[in-house]
């Protein structure tokens, strides 16, 4: 399968895995792909760089970088994708099936960074874990069996996403804002709605997770991004200065 460039663009990102033959089976699929990124959120088992299950796949799983956070490590993406199969979650986010969700991911990628979250083996993602996604995407599967191995599930989607796509397409000339300019966003627009005592009548997390959606769906340019960072910045100087 010939490599293609916007490959490296994508990464895999597995939160919270518990078992380090699955990270190795994750990185096999991968290898087998050509997507080459791996990022690992809080693995349970240290060691997982010595799974033996990542056969031919070793190298890639030696340079998979660590991250204490969700929101460290999708923080340089301009999109976010998480995967579930729990049907019956009330989510609140957009759900895409494998195929049109990786015909949009495909697109993405000729522009900008795209990180793909996949959950722990024993409970997928944490309701805060997926309110860092853009919009989720769902494998097809048995109504009476959903849950799927995590390395298989990883190798699904990198299948749909490898698969022949269509005649390229002219690339987005809008350089998209990164999950990591969206986060400060996100943190300065909290300081502000506290100082203003909006949040004294939240509801903790989640109206945490409503605004982090909320700025998600904006879908903002970088520029906008810095734009509206720096007017939240002077609002917060404001509101201090008047305390």
């Amino acid at each position: 399968m010939p490599a293609r460039a916007e490959f490296d663009r994508l990464v895999v990102v597995l939160v919270a895995a518990r078992n380090p033959l699955n990270i190795g089976a994750a990185a096999r699929a991968m290898s087998n792909f050509g997507f080459l990124r791996l990022r690992v959120v809080n693995p349970y088992e240290a060691a997982f760089r010595e799974a033996r299950s990542a056969v031919g796949a070793s190298a890639l799983l030696s340079k998979a970088e660590e991250f204490p956070s969700v929101a460290e490590a999708v923080a340089d993406c301009t999109l976010v994708v998480g995967t579930t199969g729990a049907a019956n979650r009330d989510l609140q986010l957009p759900m895409r099936g494998l195929v049109p969700g990786a015909r949009l991911i495909r697109k993405r990628l000729k522009s900008g960074k795209v990180a793909l979250l996949f959950g722990s083996e024993k409970r997928g993602l944490s309701n805060r874990e997926l309110s860092y996604s853009h919009w989720l995407m769902d494998i097809p599967t048995r109504e009476e069996h959903r849950s799927m191995n995590l390395g298989q599930a990883v190798a699904v989607c990198l299948y749909e996403l490898a698969r022949t796509s269509r005649p390229a397409t002219r690339p987005e000339k809008i350089k998209l804002a990164t999950a990591g300019q969206l986060e400060l966003i996100h943190q300065a627009l909290g300081e502000v709605l506290t100082l203003s005592g909006y949040g004294q009548r939240g509801s903790g997390a989640s109206t945490e997770y409503r605004v982090r959606r909320m700025i998600r769906d904006l879908d903002l340019a970088g520029h906008d991004a810095e734009m509206w960072l720096s007017l939240l910045r002077q609002m917060l100087w404001k509101l201090r200065s008047s305390g």
